[in-house]
Order: C-alpha cells, then structure tokens, then sequence
C-alpha cells in the first residue's frame, strides 16, 4: 500500500531571512523567497482570461520566476526564455540541455542550472553569459541564495545529482564549499539566512550552516525526499 506522508520537523534557529526582493509584482525565486514558504499578500480575482502564451521549442517543466515585468523560464528545448509582460521575447540563452530547474533573480542576475550538469549565471537585462560552474550530475532544482558571514558578499546554493549541495560565490562562481548527502540531491534548498535545509534521495532531511557548508543536523526519514521543503518560523515542512 502506497502511503503519502507530509511531514513537519519542528527546529531552533534565529531567522534572518534573505532579502530577496519578493513583492506582489515580483516573484524573483522559486516558490516566490528563500524559505520557499510559496505565499503572497496579493490578492486574486475571481473573472480569469487568456492573455497571451508563448511557445517554446519543447516541454516545459521549469516554473517561471518574475521582476519588473519580465518572465524567466527554463525549456526542455536547452533555452532559458526572458518574456516580457506582453508575451515578447526578449532574449534566450542556450544552455545546450534541458533546462528543467526555475530560475532565480538576484542583483540584476539570472541564475539557473541544467540537467547537463551546469549551473549558469547569466545577466538579467541581456542574457549575457557571466559565469558557469560544473557540477557532476544533472541540477533539477533551484538555486537559493545566502549571504556571506561577511554580509556583503553573497552565496548561490544548488544541489546536483553528483551527491552534493553546491555553494559558489554570486559574483565570481567560485566554489565556496561544498556539502555531501549520500544520493542525488533534486529539490531547491530552503534557507533561513544561517541553515540550509534540504531532502535527498538518501532518505535524509539534511541541515548545514550556510557560511561554512558543514553539518548542522539530519533526520532519517528513510526513504526519498525528492521535492523540497519549506521553512516557516521555527518549523520545516517537507513530503
């Protein structure tokens, strides 16, 4: 018998969430800030029409983030897509592999991963390679980012299928550390701004000091924990 399971695991920490620059017309990240809590102050109508759609050359399995109006989305086609609010392309950059994983926003900066194993900083406006830092194993999941103990610099975190969470520096893609689980890592890492908490295919709800990539705490669930979770107040939220 398949059972389904949404578990909660109840935490101490001292929250100084990131400054993503979530507002009602923006949703700069997956699941909108970097706990990954999924919410908006916005409110919804009830009358819904078809604006416009936008083809791309495959499936798309990424979700799209959004700032200032414009549309960031990855495609099965190898393409990060930016659209604008009219359904217009504005750029598209060619990963050469599909692009399953969202995008994240951050300082004018795109960041997204691929399944060839690449994590690529591109610029927001122009879609201009900056940078790009090779994993092992395929990235699925979505970047998060953090700040350095420093709080100036800041950190972009993304887990791989080469059994790692990776942190590279934002503005160089320098590794900065780098944390290892025991199987693949799919999900996006919620943060808090001190802990990174992510499932892996280890079976394991791990948990890591962000500033130095080392071994807070991990809870054996004892089976997949593909998706990610999400962190509100002093509890963690996880299938």
């Amino acid at each position: 018998m398949l059972t389904k399971l949404i578990y909660t695991l109840c935490f101490i920490a001292a929250f100084t969430l990131p400054g993503i620059t979530q507002t009602p017309a923006s949703w700069p990240s997956f699941r909108g800030d970097a706990a990954l809590r999924g919410s908006t102050g916005l409110s919804l109508g009830d009358d819904w029409k078809l604006m416009w759609s936008f083809k791309t050359g495959d499936d798309i399995k990424s979700s799209p983030v959004i700032h200032a109006g414009t549309i960031y989305i990855g495609s099965n086609d190898g393409y990060v897509y930016s659209i604008d609010s009219g359904g217009k392309l504005k750029w598209k950059f060619n990963a050469g592999t599909s692009v399953e994983a969202p995008p994240l926003y951050v300082d004018d900066a795109i960041y997204v991963g691929a399944l060839s194993g690449s994590l690529y900083a591109l610029e927001g406006n122009t879609g201009k390679l900056k940078w790009k830092y090779d994993t092992d194993g395929q990235v699925s999941g979505s970047a998060g980012w953090v700040y350095a103990p420093d709080g100036q610099k800041k950190y972009i975190i993304t887990g791989s299928y080469d059994y790692y969470l990776h942190c590279v520096d934002a503005e160089k893609g320098d590794t900065v550390w780098k944390y290892e689980a025991d199987n693949f890592i799919n999900g996006a890492p919620a943060t808090d701004g001190d802990i990174a908490i992510f499932g892996g295919c280890d079976g394991y709800l791990h948990m890591v000091d962000v500033g130095n990539g080392k071994k807070r705490d991990k809870i054996d669930i004892g089976t997949y924990i593909a998706a990610s979770a999400a962190i509100d107040r002093s509890m963690a939220f996880f299938g």
